[in-house]
């Protein structure tokens, strides 16, 4: 299975007043993780917006496992976990630096016309991109 990592550090203005970081925040750290596994395998998610198209995110489920704070460094794991027609599931895990489990997530995307919002398969705008995919889906390498 195909899996992209990418090291972050965690910010002071990440976090809350218990001194961990808000909940929130794994959500754009998870952006990231799709956005370096995107990069990863050599496709860029901006330019899928500057031809006219977005994938927003249409379904999440996120398990906080243990608390990250100020100054340490996480890992997010990122991979495909199923690719579809129309959907895509990407699955994540937030590692600590000695490799525990902050939190793990999966987040479902469409992609869909900028203009119209009407759903549009990976496979028609781009087949190589959507070949990878389907390739790279977990149990599938």
């Amino acid at each position: 299975m195909f899996t992209s990592e990418k090291e972050i550090e965690v910010r002071y203005a990440e976090t809350d007043q218990m001194g961990v970081v808000y909940h929130a925040n794994y959500l754009v750290w998870m952006e990231i993780g799709r956005t370096t596994l995107i990069k990863d395998l050599g496709y860029e998610y901006a330019q899928l917006e500057r031809e006219g198209y977005l994938a927003p995110v249409t379904e999440l489920s996120v398990k906080y496992k243990a608390a990250s704070t100020y100054g340490e460094t996480v890992t997010v794991k990122t991979w495909v976990e199923s690719h579809g027609k129309l959907r895509t599931v990407y699955g994540y895990e937030i590692l600590h630096a000695d490799g525990s489990i902050a939190a793990t997530a999966v987040t479902e995307h469409v992609i869909v016309k900028k203009e119209n919002f009407r759903p549009v398969s990976l496979r028609k705008i781009h087949p190589e991109w959507d070949a990878v995919y389907t390739k790279i889906q977990r149990g599938e390498s």
